[in-house]
């Protein structure tokens, strides 16, 4: 069950060099604040994280998730969240209701 209310869990791996970001509830272009904010420390545990953002159980907007996809893209956060633009290996998992072909991950390189 979903609600408003945004949730996130954090897994960390650093033998693996992994974190997942789990998000739950409802992500608007406003939340998505949020999980930059939970992204960006994870990123800074260690070097070359690998970032994966579980959407799965979210409700998702599409501006918020194309914002998400761009960060994919790009492999950096916002600069307002992140000035000196860390690099970022970012796959986001989204909901099958978010956005067309929302179902597939997208992957960073």
């Amino acid at each position: 069950m979903t609600t408003d209310k945004l949730r996130v869990l954090v897994r960390v791996d650093l033998d693996c060099a992994k974190a997942q970001v789990a998000a739950q509830g409802h992500v608007t272009s406003k939340s998505v604040h949020g999980l930059y904010a939970v992204m960006k420390r994870a990123n800074s545990l260690t070097a070359g994280m690998a970032l994966e953002l579980d959407m799965t159980r979210a409700r998702i907007e599409p501006d918020a998730l194309e914002e998400l996809r761009a960060c994919s893209r790009s492999h950096h956060l916002p600069a307002r969240v992140d000035p000196l633009q860390s690099d970022y290996r970012l796959s986001i998992l989204a909901p099958d209701t978010a956005a067309p072909l929302a179902a597939l991950a997208t992957q960073a390189a």
